[in-house]
């Protein structure tokens, strides 16, 4: 009785992804709970950020210039007084939603793309490729540098410089997926009834190729948050006084040795909400694997 009780209870519940099913999943990873928490904290600042945060993010103080952390300042003061613990919460929102416009933007043109490529076949698919190739065989991080500085110093073009650089890596996955759902019955019935392939992406390839694309995503906000602080760090992304991590680490380098703080504490908001979604994805990478899910 016990041993059938105990069994009862630990036993997977039944079906394919449903919500029981999600959740036993994340209750047997503890990390990918982690991650989940780390994420759900971070949206609340972003949401929250007007109402908690103690002082306006660009308000100046010269008189308590660098000030060290206290209980009236958490995160100290910038080198005009700004609260930094306010410029984190309010760079949160910054920050994250940069990360999650690139995801987007990358993986929408990219899995159209590469749905199309795979599906069509011929020298449409080629081309495609081809011209994918090409931008991969540069290194991402130059790339997008060059961009965001050919398309001038504002977040808004380093957004769409790295956007542009990610896009090649969902399109080599939509395009994996869609060769091997074209061979399937419910998509070649389609194709012989003369169904248009634009109707047969949006509805038969799209839908079930997205688990392994949106596991990608999820692992990619955490890139593109660290890339866009990379590219604010040297000045080509978010430019004074706007409040965003990684124009925050820029400025603050050069008082850490005497003032270890101003860069510190945005730092470590880049690195916690990066591992979040790091942690996330790779839970949700090994719940979608079916070589994974039994373990």
């Amino acid at each position: 009785m016990s041993l059938g009780r105990v069994e009862a209870e630990e036993a997977p519940p039944q079906g394919d992804f449903g919500g029981s099913h999600l959740w036993y999943q994340l209750r047997r990873s503890p990390l990918t709970l982690a991650g989940l928490a780390i994420i759900v904290i971070v949206a609340f600042v972003m949401a929250t950020a007007p109402w908690i945060a103690p002082y306006d993010p660009d308000r100046l103080d010269l008189l308590h210039r660098l000030a060290p952390p206290s209980l009236a300042h958490f995160f100290g003061t910038d080198e005009v007084g700004r609260d930094i613990f306010s410029r984190v919460l309010w760079g949160a929102r910054t920050s994250v939603t940069v990360g999650l416009a690139i995801v987007a933007i990358s993986m929408g043109f990219g899995t159209v793309i590469g749905a199309f490529s795979g599906l069509v076949g011929g020298r449409v698919n080629t081309a495609i490729m081809r011209i994918m190739d090409v931008v991969l065989s540069f290194p991402s991080f130059v790339m997008a540098m060059a961009l965001a500085a050919a398309l001038g110093p504002n977040l808004i073009n380093a957004m769409l410089a790295i956007a542009v650089v990610r896009i090649p890596f969902y399109v080599r996955l939509a395009r994996g997926q869609a060769l091997s759902l074209r061979s399937r019955p419910y998509v070649k019935a389609a194709m012989s009834f003369g169904a248009p392939r634009v109707q047969i992406v949006r509805r038969h390839i799209m839908p079930n190729a997205m688990a392994p694309i949106i596991v990608q995503a999820t692992l990619d906000i955490g890139l593109a948050i660290l890339t866009a602080s990379a590219l604010s760090f040297i000045g080509l992304g978010a430019q004074q006084p706007t409040a965003e991590w990684g124009a925050m680490v820029a400025t603050g380098r050069d008082y850490l040795l005497d003032q270890w703080w101003y860069p510190t504490f945005p730092g470590l908001a880049i690195l916690v909400t990066a591992v979040g979604f790091n942690l996330l994805g790779d839970g949700l990478r090994d719940m979608f694997d079916p070589r994974l899910r039994g373990r």
